[in-house]
């Protein structure tokens, strides 16, 4: 059996005109534009790729990975890696490369995952905001949101906050930090003023489950819903379904820890 070589690859990408992480017919998704890259450059030579997670569509990534399976050693990963940049689509970029052992699985051995939402309120901005942040239209009260965001630190049923779930799920996770701060990561000349952000901290997330609880703050933020509707919802019996999903854009994975 042929020897195998194995690469941790950081990527970043805007996630504006994808559908997504994951491939479908079809459709422009982050991964079909990483294999097209990767099989030009590879010039016929067979290589395999694994993502370490999936974003839904429109969803952006500040430091995401992929794992790069190959047959051949790269002699001169400095070199490997401005070619895949240089053929890449100008909304992905890779950002590293690390020879890895086979052991490494890059999706076990993410150990944190950083998510933030991004979003203004209270006004009509300029459009160029849309790929990177939701604008809410009516008036936010941020402090009732911020005192609503710590309420999901921690240990809790998360079964509310999970998009369909299905008999087998498990809905009992912890996150690790949950907090609404301010905005001071993502800038731009045509941003508004003031702006915020949703910080998610940990191991792993459920299909739609920080849009989920963005959602539930943004109605807090309306008074459409109370602190304690969302102290109610975390418990173990709670069977509330939560239907406000936030829009995607404002979504960006924003880090990614592995095991060393």
């Amino acid at each position: 059996m042929n020897k195998r070589y194995f690469y941790l690859i950081e990527i970043q990408y805007l996630g504006y005109r994808f559908h997504g992480w994951q491939k479908q017919p079809k459709l422009k998704t982050v991964h079909l534009m990483i294999d097209k890259t990767m099989r030009y450059i590879m010039d016929g030579k067979p290589f395999k790729t694994l993502g370490s997670g999936r974003t839904d569509a429109m969803v952006s990534a500040q430091q995401g990975a992929f794992e790069l399976f190959l047959e051949d050693k790269i002699e001169d990963e400095v070199a490997f890696l401005e070619l895949f940049n240089y053929n890449l689509p100008q909304d992905l970029r890779a950002l590293s490369i690390t020879e890895v052992d086979k052991h490494f699985n890059v999706i076990n051995a993410s150990k944190m995952k950083e998510y933030v939402y991004v979003f203004a309120h209270g006004a009509k901005y300029h459009p160029f905001c849309a790929p990177l942040m939701t604008t809410i239209l009516d008036p936010l009260d941020i402090d009732q949101m911020k005192l609503g965001a710590k309420l999901f630190e921690g240990a809790h049923n998360f079964k509310t906050y999970c998009y369909k779930p299905t008999e087998t799920g498990v809905f009992n996770r912890a996150i690790d930090t949950c907090e609404l701060v301010e905005n001071t990561i993502f800038t731009a000349s045509f941003f508004p003023e003031q702006s915020y952000m949703l910080r998610v901290k940990g191991k792993g997330f459920m299909r739609n489950q920080i849009r989920l609880m963005m959602g539930a703050l943004i109605k807090l933020g309306k008074h459409e819903i109370t602190l304690e509707y969302i102290q109610d919802s975390l418990k173990p019996e709670s069977a509330e379904v939560m239907d406000y999903i936030a829009p995607a854009s404002g979504l960006i994975l924003n880090a990614v820890e592995f095991e060393s």
